[in-house]
């Protein structure tokens, strides 16, 4: 789906990362079929770069990028199947990768509301921004405060911490059927 900084680069120059994408799209169209995005992180600072899929097969390797594109594309599939019957469209998501004993191994977490950007299904309309259970309602406050996005981070209200977790504990129930208490 096209959100977030996807849909920023998408507006400017109809593609992302590279991929050249159809015209006429709006925030949050449906891609016809999943992307591959990769980003490494910025020079200064903790945030992604964008890249492109040639700019990763510099850095790291024809083999190596193709695996974790490959990997990368069947994981999102899959979740999406399994999360779309259960009322949730993951509408993207981050996966970190890295090599260990010259295999290639998943790290970090992924595949949750930190991670990804998970929308109720039944309250899907594209050409906007979507309701979500994740961080975007975190994102949306850091915006409205104007933070510059440099260390440190301001400190979190608390309705806004309270906010986000109750959102957290909807996927959940929504993915897997069970109440989390506070």
């Amino acid at each position: 789906y096209l959100s977030g900084s996807g849909w920023a680069e998408y507006q400017e120059k109809k593609s992302v990362c590279g991929v050249k994408l159809p015209a006429g799209l709006v925030e949050s169209s449906r891609l016809p079929t999943p992307i591959f995005t990769p980003s490494t992180k910025a020079e200064l600072g903790v945030h992604d770069e964008n890249i492109t899929f040639e700019e990763m097969v510099r850095l790291e390797g024809e083999t190596v990028s193709k695996q974790v594109r490959d990997v990368a594309i069947a994981v999102f599939n899959k979740a999406t199947t399994i999360a779309e019957s259960k009322g949730i469209i993951i509408a993207d998501t981050k996966m970190e990768f890295g090599i260990l004993d010259g295999e290639l191994i998943l790290i970090d977490e992924l595949l949750t509301p930190d991670s990804s950007r998970f929308w109720p299904k039944e309250k899907y309309r594209p050409g906007g921004a979507q309701p979500s259970y994740d961080k975007q309602f975190v994102r949306d406050y850091l915006t409205s405060i104007k933070f510059n996005k440099r260390p440190p981070g301001p400190a979190m209200p608390e309705e806004i911490i309270v906010k986000t977790s109750e959102l957290y504990r909807e996927a959940l129930r929504t993915l897997t059927g069970r109440k989390v208490d506070q």
